[in-house]
């Protein structure tokens, strides 16, 4: 029996900063992982976005923060992450999606987000090569920009390994041993954990931890793909989104990375609810002509791999985060929804202060937003 303040389901996106940033406070913490190393669950999948252009206040004041963090990693660490300010651009090509994003700019500037409104010139100057047939225009937040997942991940093991955090890998948990409507100890196949809080961090195994602790939560994963190219020399600046749909896939997205390469992702019409992670023939023919389309000039890239995850889905769109209900020291930090990697670090740092006892009160908002037992009513537009 091994006894720590925080224990941590999970050593993808959201545990491993939430570790590091938990033991600067003081917390003895481990973090357990059912893979072999650190960020080998979804986290690999992700393509290295962050922004904070939501519709959601309580996201935009997560990765608010996640943005801070990044943009100045290198400088606080001495760990080049591959980050570049590149911003996000939605683009709008109909009359639907213009008044969309326009209407949504009050709320976003609201909340302090650096976003405006540009015209096609403008677009095109940000986009070079870009088709300006019955382009509209967009939004623009400069501020979002990229990074890499690897690097990120591999940052943050090594800052929580110098901070003291503990990592167990090949440990997939077994077990929630309750005592009333605490969790008393996790249970592995060989070994059990005491601690004074459990974080459930855990991605597309998420619900089934929580259900061991008498929790029912409504994250069920759907797949994705993504790609990328060769490295070419900079032709592009910021992350570009697409949210026309079609018979067959919704938004997709792309951005030329600090390295040169172009990422890309497609989001499949209907949705794929399944655990399958190998790769399908039906998306790189899909993804890149629609990709073509909207920006002649990748005709001649070539792509260099493919590779496939899971969003772990709520039925709004938003993450919960919040205790359960069953198990009153299991913090939940689930369902990001794709979004798990521009998210985490922001979170990891939030819920690290609220752990340690700092001003609280001033994310009862985002906690309200996000709580376990909210409606899920509605949908969250930019997801």
């Amino acid at each position: 029996m091994s006894t720590y303040d925080v224990v941590i389901a999970g050593a993808g996106s959201v545990g491993v900063p939430l570790s590091y940033y938990c033991a600067q406070k003081g917390l003895k913490v481990l973090v357990l992982d059912r893979e072999a190393s650190w960020g080998r669950g979804q986290n690999r999948a992700a393509i290295g976005g962050i922004r904070a252009t939501f519709s959601d206040p309580a996201k935009i004041r997560i990765c608010a923060e996640s943005l801070a963090i990044a943009s100045s990693f290198k400088a606080e660490h001495g760990i080049d992450i591959e980050w570049r300010q590149g911003g996000y651009l939605f683009v709008a090509y109909d009359d639907e999606k213009e008044q969309a994003f326009r209407e949504l700019l009050s709320a976003q500037r609201a909340t302090g987000l650096d976003i405006d409104w540009i015209g096609p010139e403008r677009v095109r100057e940000l986009a070079p090569g870009i088709n300006m047939e019955g382009l509209r225009g967009g939004t623009f937040s400069p501020g979002d920009g990229y990074a890499s997942p690897l690097r990120t991940s591999t940052a943050f093991h090594k800052l929580a390994l110098d901070a003291g955090v503990e990592f167990s890998f090949g440990e997939e948990v077994a077990g929630l041993d309750m005592e009333g409507r605490r969790v008393a100890r996790l249970r592995t196949k060989d070994r059990a954990y005491e601690a004074g809080l459990f974080v459930n961090a855990a991605g597309a195994q998420a619900a089934a931890i929580a259900a061991m602790a008498g929790a029912e939560l409504p994250v069920h994963p759907d797949c994705h793909e993504a790609g990328v190219t060769e490295p070419v020399e900079r032709f592009m600046e910021p992350m570009l989104v697409d949210m026309r749909t079609d018979d067959e896939s919704s938004s997709y997205y792309f951005y030329q990375a600090a390295t040169g390469q172009v990422v890309f992702c497609i989001t499949p019409r209907p949705q794929v609810w399944d655990s399958d992670i190998d790769n399908s023939s039906w998306f790189l023919p899909r993804c890149t002509r629609r990709m073509i389309e909207l920006y002649p000039r990748l005709a001649s890239l070539k792509v260099r791999r493919t590779w496939r995850g899971m969003y772990p889905m709520t039925p709004d769109g938003q993450p919960i985060v919040g205790y359960a209900r069953e198990a009153e020291n299991l913090l939940l930090a689930i369902g990001m929804c794709g979004q798990g990697f521009m998210l985490g670090l922001g979170l990891g740092r939030i819920l690290a202060e609220i752990l340690a006892g700092s001003d609280a009160g001033k994310f009862g908002f985002m906690l309200d937003q996000l709580s376990p037992y909210r409606k899920f009513e509605g949908m969250e537009m930019l997801k």
